[in-house]
């Protein structure tokens, strides 16, 4: 294994330090437990934005803390879930009065910490709600999950959700725009390589050279299908075409009505992409992909999408929710009305993206 790290158990630490020192302008650094926020929290009457998750994803979600996205970001070590009491001590560092949305990748560990976490700001009267997020279709069950896994829409929710807490929305609103993010995302990844996590110093899963596993999930889980090396063309092609004809996913969420201080059940769908639709193409790259690769594949992407008769009226293309160093790339659609355009163009200045301003 090589890599730029001093001693893998201080991976995470050092990383979080060298944020601090590169953006005291954007963010602080919390330790002990770890958290990053932002400067300007807590902000009076405005609605506060957590998500986290294991770090190995950056720049999610550290990188987005900032104007116009988190207010907050809690890291594990590398693929592991933060812990309840990083999530506490977050909320209430950035609570400004008018509540604490949680942005939740569906992962059984992120989900049960942030499920214990909002129990406990409710006892502290922080109002909270928490919002899942699973949008990935390769897979229904997962190594690490019930249900189908959080991925890129989780980063175009926090900015779409991050506007709309800037720019005044209650906690009931941007819950509900957050959850409307979620069911018109819809992603799907591959991998052309494994990832190395430091503390563990070899591959996580081996694929040989004239292999690609379709459907991988960002901590290494298993995919669709593992296959014979393709173009990126037919790569593109068999991600986007699944994601475009995926249809009618239907499942029961659990969310903590702030309201009630209890947990609420609901059964929510998919909406299918449809002739005509405006669509936002994310092409993300796993870690390791080069942004002039990622292009090989949007160029294809934009000609499907034209096929099928869908809009791409906004894009994103880059390594925005990664797997340390792993080789491969993801696809999100996430379908947007004039709401959710006008919000994604709002301004946002966060380490890792920024527009706007």
């Amino acid at each position: 294994m090589k890599k730029l790290i001093n001693n893998s158990d201080n991976v995470v630490r050092e990383s979080l330090e060298g944020m601090a020192a590169a953006h005291p302008d954007l963010i602080k650094v919390h330790f002990d437990p770890h958290f990053i926020y932002r400067v300007e929290a807590p902000i009076p009457g405005k609605v506060a934005l957590i998500s986290g998750g294991g770090s190995g994803h950056e720049p999610m979600h550290g990188g987005f803390v900032g104007l116009g996205m988190l207010d907050a970001a809690c890291p594990g070590e590398v693929f592991t879930s933060p812990t309840p009491d990083q999530m506490l001590e977050a909320a209430k560092m950035v609570t400004g009065g008018a509540g604490v949305l949680n942005i939740v990748k569906n992962y059984s560990g992120d989900v049960m910490n942030f499920e214990m976490a909002a129990e406990l700001a409710h006892s502290e009267d922080i109002l909270v709600r928490n919002i899942l997020i699973d949008d990935d279709i390769a897979v229904k069950d997962s190594l690490y999950t019930q249900g189908r896994r959080g991925v890129g829409a989780t980063v175009l929710a926090e900015k779409i959700c991050g506007a709309a807490a800037q720019q005044g929305y209650d906690l009931k609103q941007v819950a509900n725009l957050c959850r409307q993010v979620n069911l018109n995302g819809h992603s799907m990844g591959m991998a052309l390589t494994s990832c190395t996590v430091p503390a563990k110093g070899s591959p996580t899963f081996s694929l040989g050279d004239d292999e690609i596993e379709s459907g991988i999930g960002i901590h290494g889980e298993p995919g669709r299908q593992r296959m014979s090396l393709k173009s990126a063309d037919e790569i593109t092609e068999m991600l986007a075409v699944s994601i475009i004809e995926d249809r009618d996913y239907t499942r029961t969420v659990r969310e903590w009505d702030a309201d009630k201080g209890e947990w609420v059940e609901q059964e929510l769908t998919d909406p299918a992409f449809e002739s005509g639709d405006r669509v936002l193409a994310f092409v993300n790259s796993m870690g390791g992909t080069p942004l002039s690769e990622l292009y090989i594949v949007y160029r294809k992407l934009a000609e499907i999408c034209e096929k099928k008769k869908l809009q791409i009226v906004r894009n994103l293309i880059g390594p925005y929710i990664t797997s340390l160093d792993m080789q491969g790339f993801s696809i999100t659609l996430l379908k947007l009305d004039d709401e959710m355009i006008q919000l994604w163009d709002a301004p946002v200045k966060t380490p890792a993206l920024r527009w706007g301003i």
